[in-house]
């Protein structure tokens, strides 16, 4: 499916926030709510919206450790590795990479001591040939 203008804002405007109201939406996008509430159906019938999903405040997130964990996999291995990731609920999302790396997985714990473990339990993953970490020390923007 072709993405229009207005669904690109549409997106990203919910991406923002999922819970705005279809008359928040419409004066934002300068639309009717009837024409708004029509693209959203459209895109969640054509699968472009999934879901809903929850973003928790800042006050809570900044209280854990997040980091990027660089996975690289040995050959033949990837799928194995990818269900014992998702299988981990301190895994966040998971993305396939081009480079010297093959997985950027975003882990979060509630210390550092956690996500020590959390690196360790991922490295001794059988499929898993190395690992690299960055914690990420704050979040400019996310949408």
């Amino acid at each position: 499916m072709k993405l229009t203008q207005a669904d690109e804002l549409l997106l990203s405007i919910l991406r923002e926030n999922a819970r705005a109201s279809t008359a928040e939406i419409a004066r934002r996008m300068q639309l009717s709510r009837t024409t708004v509430q029509s693209r959203i159906e459209r895109l969640e019938r054509a699968g472009v919206i999934r879901g809903y999903t929850v973003r928790l405040g800042d006050e809570v997130e900044q209280g854990r450790i997040r980091a990027h964990i660089l996975v690289t996999v040995l050959p033949k291995q990837m799928a194995a590795v990818v269900k014992a990731l998702h299988d981990m609920p301190q895994v966040r999302s998971l993305h396939s990479v081009s480079g010297t790396h093959d997985l950027v997985a975003m882990g979060v714990a509630a210390s550092v001591q956690e996500m020590d473990v959390l690196t360790d339990r991922i490295g001794a993953i059988d499929g898993v040939e190395r690992t690299t970490s960055s914690i990420i020390l704050s979040t400019k923007f996310e949408r």
